[in-house]
Order: C-alpha cells, then structure tokens, then sequence
C-alpha cells in the first residue's frame, strides 16, 4: 500500500475589501508556533483592557494588541504582501508625509512634525483582523482538521435500542 502526500504549491489568498493578500501556501509548525507566540506576547502587554470600563482604557495597550495581531498576520504573508499590510504612513491633515516599515520609526517622524500622526497605508477594522487572524490560524494551526466542538448536521445518527417496541407500560410506571 503507498501512501502519497503533497505540499500547497500555490499561495493563499484572502481578499479584502477588493484587495488580495497573498499567504504562504504552506507554513512549517514551528514557524507557526513562533508567530503564534509574538501573538501571544503582544496580547499579554495588552492585558487589563477593561470594556466595560471606558474611563481606565489605555490607548497604547489597544494599539499594542492591535499592531501584535496584525504582525502575527502578517508573519504569515508572503514578503510582498506583509510589506504591504505592514507599511505605516506619517500623515498631516490628509497629506502623506513619509512611509515606514517600523511603528517606532514612524512614531519619531511624526514626533517631528506638530499635528501629525502614524496610520497603517492599508486600514482594516479590528473585526476584519480577527477574522484574518482566525482564518490563517484554520489555514495553518490544523483548524480544519480539528474534531468540531458542536453537533453538526453531518454528525451520525444514534443507534436504534434493542428489542420491539410494544404497547406494554414500563414496570417503573406502575
């Protein structure tokens, strides 16, 4: 008996709102585990984020959580595409002043200029970066391949119990 087993030659791609993001179209456990893990870390410095309480939010610990899951995404990327997504812009009153690989050096830009500040070139709602992050994690972490936590509609029968079923009442009842 042969067993035949294959790589993903051809790159995943998820498609937001028009644009195509291209993902590696195979992603080796502990590369997957290492991104997993950075993920992992920037939800930890995020951590006490209160929603319920507005009044104690802190802004620099959303952005951490933020920017941590859009790398974890990104990681997963081919090297076109993370740059893409990844790349910050120093803007000021609608105009782009410079553009930036990383969230520090963008920061110190806009540190120079009064009224300026740092945004990804490429905005996503956080509920559209769950969504990535959920979908590569399927793609990649063997989410399909996972025993479903709920019934589905696909799931077996139970077996018929034994014996006919009668008229007769059952002895507990009488």
């Amino acid at each position: 008996m042969k067993k035949v087993f294959s790589f993903n030659q051809e790159p995943h791609v998820a498609e937001v709102n028009g644009h195509e993001l291209y993902f590696q179209p195979e992603v080796l456990g502990d590369e997957f585990m290492d991104a997993f893990a950075e993920l992992k870390e920037a939800q930890a410095a995020a951590s006490g984020i209160d929603l319920d309480d507005l009044s104690t939010l802190d802004p620099g610990k959303l952005r951490t959580a933020s920017r941590g899951l859009r790398l974890f995404v990104a990681r997963l990327m081919l090297p076109e595409s993370a740059q893409e997504f990844l790349a910050l812009e120093v803007v000021k009153d609608g105009t782009v002043l410079s553009s930036h690989q990383d969230w520090e050096e963008a920061q110190a830009a806009a540190d120079q200029v009064a009224g300026s500040r740092v945004k990804y070139a490429m905005p996503m709602p956080d509920r559209v970066l769950v969504q990535l992050m959920e979908w590569v994690t399927e793609l990649y972490g063997g989410g399909s391949n996972a025993r479903p936590t709920g019934r589905s509609g696909g799931s077996a029968k139970a077996s018929p119990r034994g014996g006919k079923s009668g008229p007769a009442r059952s002895r507990s009842k009488a």
